[in-house]
């Protein structure tokens, strides 16, 4: 937080003053206060508040009410002080600051527009209603640094030696404690090598030493099952991202096509131009 800003908050919290009382009915548009002809709304005061820090805004509005006036009124005057000559640094952070909170605006707008009821169960029915039980894996490996120590293993389980004892000494990884158990998992989530060569294995099967990036394993499958579609509730949340995504990225295509754009061709500035702050500062 700026120090600025650290100001702010503390002539906030400073006044511990009740206020005043409204007659029922007030709005935004209420004024509550004037400094020349400029207006503080009861919509100012609200925004301010809703903009302080959580543990400022967690305090009661009596405590909160004279102190954000106050603030108001003080930003009002100082700003008023500077009888419209501002830098240019500060027109352009204005400029900068009212283009993205009305592009947050807009994209709040499509986001609430996109996700509904219908939309999240047409998103659920495409993605799960037709689609097959997955299989999922339920394997172990033994994890060593070199191929000869991974035949060695694979001649040890041959010989009746057990695989979780020896995953939990011999293993590197950091299932190896755990009997080198990995527990459940899909199609796409191990790295290819290794899951080909699960895929290629019978439940109880061990396999021949395989090599990955990791370094050289010996995998038994344990077990496998077929994995139904989840019910909507524990993957709304997943549901509603995807269709927010979805609605941002196709209403920001629209814009941008429909609109006039002039934009340079690449490398015609100098990038350094970013950091030449210089040509700001007046």
């Amino acid at each position: 937080m700026s120090k600025r800003n650290n100001f702010w908050m503390g002539a906030t919290v400073a006044v511990f003053l009740a206020s005043p009382a409204f007659a029922e009915g007030e709005t935004a548009e209420t004024v509550i206060a004037t400094i020349g002809e400029t207006e503080i709304t009861l919509g100012h005061m609200i925004t301010t508040k809703n903009q302080l820090p959580e543990q400022y805004q967690s305090l009661p509005d009596e405590v909160l009410f004279e102190g954000i006036l106050d603030q108001l009124i003080q930003q009002t005057v100082l700003a008023d002080s500077l009888g419209g000559d501002i830098s240019g640094t500060t027109k352009l952070v204005i400029e900068n600051e009212t283009r993205a909170i009305m592009a947050g605006e807009a994209l709040e707008r499509i986001i609430t527009a996109a996700v509904t009821e219908d939309t999240i169960q047409d998103a659920y029915d495409t993605k799960y209603a037709n689609a097959e039980p997955a299989t999922e894996y339920n394997a172990s490996h033994i994890l060593v640094d070199t191929e000869d120590e991974a035949k060695e293993l694979a001649q040890m389980l041959s010989d009746g030696s057990d695989f979780a004892e020896l995953a939990r000494e011999k293993s590197t990884g950091p299932s190896g404690p755990s009997g080198g158990l990995l527990g459940w998992f899909g199609a796409g989530m191990m790295v290819p090598e290794f899951e080909a060569a699960v895929l290629a294995l019978e439940v109880g099967e061990i396999s021949a030493p395989v090599q990955t990036q990791f370094g050289w394993h010996i995998v038994i499958l344990n077990e496998t099952r077929l994995q139904d579609a989840p019910e909507i509730e524990t993957v709304r949340e997943e549901l509603e991202a995807e269709i927010q995504q979805t609605a941002v990225e196709n209403v920001i295509t629209k814009l941008t096509e429909s609109a006039d754009i002039t934009r340079p061709e690449t490398g015609s500035f100098d990038a350094s131009l970013l950091s030449n702050n210089d040509l700001i500062e007046n």
